[in-house]
């Protein structure tokens, strides 16, 4: 097959995050599959195809993809940040295994990129430095219990954590919750951040203790980074030592 697809991250926003190795990808594309925003940030020019769909519809996007690529198309599937967390590598994979059995013999690549978590982190300081997750709070793919019981496991065992999708229209309350398991697992003085629109014009940084946190500090556009026991503010910067208590 003269096909292949690649499943490229876009970074957090700012176009000076996208890899040297993305770039070059996206240059050489003739389709492009995503969802809407990220599509709109690929420039249009001759002999490439925007193909942009809604943010549901990921099985079908990624089946999409592959059936191009098996037409010997070369097809960039775009995420933001980076595609294998929380993102399309993994709904390419699961529309492989449901596929044709040739798709397995398709030229697949799947090329990292600076994930918001990482680009928060950077902005802060080092509060990922230790020991860390990252925990997806939307329960759209999985059960709030779940995502309850992680929290849990992962203030009790020291953790710093990174949370994605924190809160949404129709999800207002559930952050409340999850900041209230978190007082309980974790204590009050734990510092918590909040990154909204990492490497855009209208980022802003925001880190106070877990105690002064409300719900309402955070959205769709918030990464949110909480520290362990360990982690420190010196100055403007958040840290969590590399050693072990």
């Amino acid at each position: 097959m003269s096909g292949w697809v690649a499943v490229a991250g876009l970074g957090p926003g700012d176009d000076a995050l996208i890899t040297p190795e993305v770039q070059q990808t996206l240059d050489q594309a003739t389709d492009i599959v995503g969802y809407f925003p990220y599509v709109a940030r690929v420039a249009p020019r001759k002999g490439l195809t925007l193909h942009a769909s809604d943010n549901r519809v990921e099985l079908d996007r990624a089946a999409h993809a592959l059936q191009m690529a098996a037409e010997g198309r070369r097809v960039v599937v775009v995420s933001s940040g980076d595609p294998g967390v929380f993102a399309m590598a993994s709904a390419l994979f699961e529309a492989l295994g449901s596929g044709p059995e040739e798709w397995l013999d398709l030229d697949i690549r799947i090329l990292p990129g600076i994930t918001a978590m990482l680009a928060a982190a950077a902005r802060l300081g080092a509060p990922l430095g230790h020991d860390f997750c990252a925990i997806n709070l939307s329960d759209n793919l999985k059960p709030w219990d779940l995502i309850e019981h992680r929290l849990r496991m992962a203030g009790r065992g020291g953790f710093a954590m990174a949370f994605y999708n924190p809160r949404s229209k129709s999800r207002p309350r559930q952050f409340g919750r999850a900041l209230d398991i978190l007082r309980e697992e974790c204590g009050g003085d734990t510092l918590i951040s909040f990154a909204r629109n990492v490497s855009k014009p209208d980022e802003t940084l925001n880190t106070v203790t877990l105690s002064a946190a409300t719900e309402d500090m955070a959205d769709m556009r918030t990464v949110v980074i909480v520290g362990n026991a360990q982690t420190t503010r010196l100055g403007r910067f958040v840290y969590t030592p590399r050693s072990a208590p």
